[in-house]
């Protein structure tokens, strides 16, 4: 059981930063949110609305996204740290992590160092290896001169939760973070260590300017390490695309989400 908490907005303090949280308090199972690399904490509302008030929902912005102050430290490594700081200052114990995309590693990762801390993960169409080999100089200034050109788009795009306050090449880093963490070299040890019960939500509709087509060969990459480790189930592939599907399928995430609870559930009876 969660502590019973009443319901919280504000700014937790972590290093040099400050990250804006909500909590909606009460004692229902804990369900942490891990956003986009760029996004923001709104990008939940429907999911937590299909989940209801019967649990505890945590929401926060990372650093430079959404409401959340500016840092000096936008590596992975401070994303974790950011997720046990959150954690302590809400007191939250044992929580179900939900990630989409770059959340999605974040919890991954966290819940495999912290094996005995989460109750479960939601990895909404994201923490899957890919092609290694590919992030060359070529390609890494490929994307820089991409962030570059859209630059002038960020402060359009912040409320929408697709940039962050950041420069062109702080965003371009997160983009590198994302691609090397998800190298199988990367990855797949992570997920063979994962020991609490994890659910995919996985896409498949086409996008970025890939085809659907590839996207599966992308997302097909998954499949050794099901086959690997039995604590790893896809719940759900959705028609949606990666940037819409907590929009167009919140309900597979919610259905996802809600499994892992009643399993929590039963489990502390």
């Amino acid at each position: 059981m969660s502590i019973n908490h009443t319901a919280w907005t504000g700014m937790v303090q972590v290093e040099d930063t400050a990250l804006a949280v909500t909590d909606t308090g009460g004692s229902g199972t804990p369900v942490v949110y891990l956003n986009g690399s760029y996004a923001d904490q709104s990008h939940w509302r429907r999911v937590i609305a299909e989940l209801g008030p019967g649990y505890r929902h945590i929401t926060f912005d990372e650093r430079a996204r959404g409401k959340s102050a500016r840092s000096a430290d936008y590596s992975f490594e401070a994303c974790l740290r950011d997720v046990d700081a959150v954690l302590a200052a809400r007191g939250v114990e044992r929580p179900i992590l939900v990630g989409w995309s770059y959340g999605a590693l974040v919890a991954v990762n966290w819940a495999a160092r912290n094996p005995g801390r989460v109750a479960g993960v939601v990895s909404v169409d994201g923490a899957m290896p890919s092609p290694s080999g590919w992030l060359d100089d070529a390609a890494r200034a490929k994307i820089r001169k991409l962030f570059r050109r859209l630059s002038p788009l960020f402060p359009i795009c912040r409320p929408l939760g697709m940039a962050a306050r950041m420069n062109a090449a702080q965003h371009a880093d997160i983009n590198f973070q994302a691609i090397e963490l998800c190298a199988p070299t990367a990855l797949e040890p992570v997920l063979d260590r994962l020991t609490a019960p994890t659910r995919y939500v996985v896409a498949t509709g086409g996008n970025l300017g890939a085809k659907e087509k590839d996207i599966e060969q992308f997302r097909a990459n998954l499949e050794p390490v099901l086959a690997r480790n039995p604590n790893i189930e896809v719940s759900a592939k959705v028609p949606s695309n990666h940037s819409k599907i907590l929009r167009k399928d919140f309900r597979a995430v919610a259905a996802a989400a809600r499994e892992l609870a009643t399993t929590r559930d039963r489990q502390a009876a």
